[in-house]
């Protein structure tokens, strides 16, 4: 797909580089080529089939699910201030 001089001075314009005459042809073509590929990959058939790539998770393999016992609140709490069983945070929004 060809891209156009002025597409690409508008885009160069926008993103404020500048190119001199030289640097927009080469610009052009890289601009070209980029959109080419974008559009042979979009050609290709992109839907997942998870049993060809051997990643599947077997049930078996998962790792058994342990209760610990959780960090005391008391603990963590006992620097805090005017924390009423909450925990406080800075005012981040007006």
């Amino acid at each position: 797909m060809a891209i156009e001089l002025k597409t690409i001075e508008h885009l160069c314009e926008l993103s404020k580089l500048n190119y001199d005459e030289a640097g927009l042809q080469k610009v052009m073509g890289e601009m070209g080529d980029i959109i080419g590929l974008m559009d042979e990959i979009k050609s290709f058939d992109l839907t997942y089939d998870d049993t060809k790539d051997g990643n599947e998770i077997r049930f078996g393999d998962t790792r058994e699910d342990v209760a610990e016992e959780s960090f005391p609140a008391e603990k963590l709490l006992s620097n805090a201030e005017n924390t009423d069983g909450c925990y406080v945070v800075p005012k981040v929004v007006e």
